[in-house]
């Protein structure tokens, strides 16, 4: 088999929307993961009797399962619960939730980084928890792990493929489809490489950026 131009021009509108499907999964993932695993970490911190039990538990029961396995429990399995969602939905809420397990580790280790004498000197001027937390703590740990941040964000680009096994129409969902259809699988995801890297590449040299310009957490 060899590169036919004509077809690959053909099945080029097709692979960039699934192209867009892609980058909204991860956007949208990206944005739960964040927002949960912040969450997570400070409820974790404050280490709440039984409630930072079970978070720690949650934590390492997602880390510890695949994101396949996840995706088709709460595609296949809930639903007979009653519990139904369109395969995009579940798509953005199971990556987002699985990569929050990691979001969560990332914060964590930012607030730890944060100097015990700041904790001391805002108890010393009687400085409220919250307020504490929201001007002091949270804008230096989240600013010292966004590098990790963005790690996990090409990471999350790239894995979302992982959902055209539960039947989201992302990019390889289209190359794979468009090569069962044609009978041709050289041009369609040889341009899904293509594509994946044109957007991670451009991300991996922001990240770099930012890496020097914040380090990074260990």
């Amino acid at each position: 088999m060899i590169w036919d131009n004509a077809f690959a021009i053909s099945i080029l509108p097709d692979l960039l929307r699934g192209l867009v499907t892609t980058v909204q999964i991860t956007v949208a993932g990206m944005a739960i993961a964040a927002v949960l695993g912040l969450a997570v970490a400070v409820f974790r911190y404050l280490r709440i009797p039984v409630l930072s039990q079970i978070l720690g538990f949650l934590v390492y029961f997602v880390r510890g399962t695949p994101l396949l396995v996840q995706a088709f429990f709460v595609f296949y399995v809930l639903p007979e619960y009653g519990i139904a969602m369109s395969a995009l939905v579940t798509g953005i809420i199971v990556i987002g939730v699985n990569y929050s397990a990691y979001t969560a580790e990332v914060y964590r280790s930012g607030i730890e980084g944060i100097p015990v004498g700041q904790w001391e000197a805002s108890t010393a001027l009687n400085l409220p928890r919250g307020r504490t937390w929201i001007r002091i703590v949270l804008p230096q740990a989240v600013r010292r792990v966004v590098p990790l941040l963005g790690n996990y964000l090409i990471q999350m680009f790239k894995d979302s493929a992982i959902l055209s096994a539960i039947t989201v129409y992302e990019l390889m969902s289209v190359a794979k489809a468009i090569g069962q259809s044609e009978f041709r699988y050289i041009e369609p995801f040889t341009i899904a490489a293509l594509l994946f890297l044109i957007v991670s590449v451009p991300c991996t040299l922001v990240l770099r950026r930012l890496e020097t310009r914040y380090g990074t957490v260990h």
